[in-house]
């Protein structure tokens, strides 16, 4: 890899460190959301690595961006994903909207100056984006939006929403939605079992207007718009989840060396090492999985069953490697004074978001 990209993981590094490590356990502990995070981050580049520089991009090759989040990943969770998601949310206005469009609203969406939020599920609808019913139609030359949007993370936090919509019967489109617009409303943020620092809520939209210019490609594209992106996100969640088993299974090693039994460290028995040397195994196939798809996108080859299956493969390692962590642990890693807990918690929803396993699992079936 070239000097540049390694001078940016060592930043990375040094901001995990430095920032996010010493706020995490508290955060996590409180629920609090670390909005100053983001900020920092921002400053730093990070919440724009893999678009243009002409707007402010790092124009870094997808595969080191995802380096990057695994690196986030392995030190707070809630903030790995959060940065998935903005960048995310970013995608429809960076690759689908005008030039005139990503000069005037892009630049302080990568600086991190705003953060955004992605709107495409909702409660009756689950994997079935297709069957939304929350709507869109033209008013005096504005949208007017109405519906409600689940599961959103950043709901009430964000500065910008990007929202699927219909525009007609069976017709999609995407817009994009300032944080601060009237009739938009949010519900009170789910009570989570794990990313307890990444808010997720409900957000309502009561005749919400937008002007015509914050429609994002053409009416009927935001399915197509919505797909591609998760195309992209899946693999971000994968890497997210990577750095967590990665954190998991140095964290179980660690205890492993010092926690004695029967006169010897536990890591010495075998019974115990060969579960290690499998959590080992699991992370470094959910990592090169991970990056080989990243870097058919970065070829321009087709990517969307690679993405699929890293994030199945990711996601579902990272289950089993934290769920393996704490049973190294043993009774400890079933208590909070040791953060295993915590990452098996937080493991659980990544099998879910971005399309559950059993979504990408159908995404493999369809392109056999």
């Amino acid at each position: 890899m070239e000097t540049e990209y390694e001078q940016l993981l060592a930043l990375t590094r040094e901001l995990c460190h430095d920032v996010l490590a010493p706020r995490v356990a508290q955060a996590e502990e409180a629920g609090e959301f670390p909005r100053d995070v983001f900020r920092t981050l921002g400053d730093a580049g990070l919440l724009s690595l893999p678009y243009p520089e002409r707007w402010g991009g790092g124009a870094v090759p997808y595969e080191v961006y995802l380096r990057v989040l695994e690196e986030l990943g392995a030190t707070w969770s809630s903030v790995a994903v959060g940065v998935s998601v903005h960048v995310l949310s970013c995608f429809g206005l960076a690759q689908f909207g005008t030039d005139e469009q990503r000069d005037r609203w892009l630049p302080d969406m990568l600086s991190g100056r705003l953060l955004g939020a992605y709107c495409l599920s909702e409660s009756h609808a689950g994997s079935d984006p297709a069957a939304m019913l929350t709507s869109a139609q033209r008013a005096g030359g504005q949208w007017v939006l109405n519906g409600t949007k689940a599961w959103v993370t950043h709901g009430g936090q964000a500065d910008f929403y990007q929202v699927m919509a219909k525009t007609g019967a069976t017709e999609v489109s995407c817009f994009l939605v300032p944080g601060e617009a009237p009739g938009l409303g949010f519900d009170a943020p789910e009570r989570k079992m794990g990313l307890m620092g990444s808010t997720t809520a409900s957000v309502r939209f009561e005749d919400v207007r937008v002007d015509e210019d914050r429609l994002l490609g053409v009416p009927g594209q935001g399915l197509k718009i919505a797909l591609t992106g998760l195309d992209s996100g899946r693999l971000g969640i994968a890497a997210a989840a990577t750095g967590l088993a990665s954190r998991a299974l140095a964290d179980a090693v660690t205890y492993a060396k010092e926690r004695e039994t029967f006169g010897r460290p536990i890591i010495e028995h075998q019974g115990l090492a060969f579960l290690l040397a499998d959590m080992d195994a699991a992370v470094e196939s959910a990592r090169q999985l991970t990056r080989s798809a990243a870097r058919r996108r970065d070829n321009g080859q087709r990517f969307t069953r690679e993405a699929a299956i890293a994030k199945l493969v990711a996601t579902d390692n990272a289950m089993r490697v934290t769920t393996d962590a704490v049973q190294v642990l043993g009774g400890a890693g079933y208590t909070r004074d040791f953060p295993v807990e915590r990452y098996m918690r937080e493991a659980k929803v990544m099998q879910i978001f971005e399309g559950t396993n059993q979504i990408q699992r159908m995404i493999v079936a369809r392109d056999l």
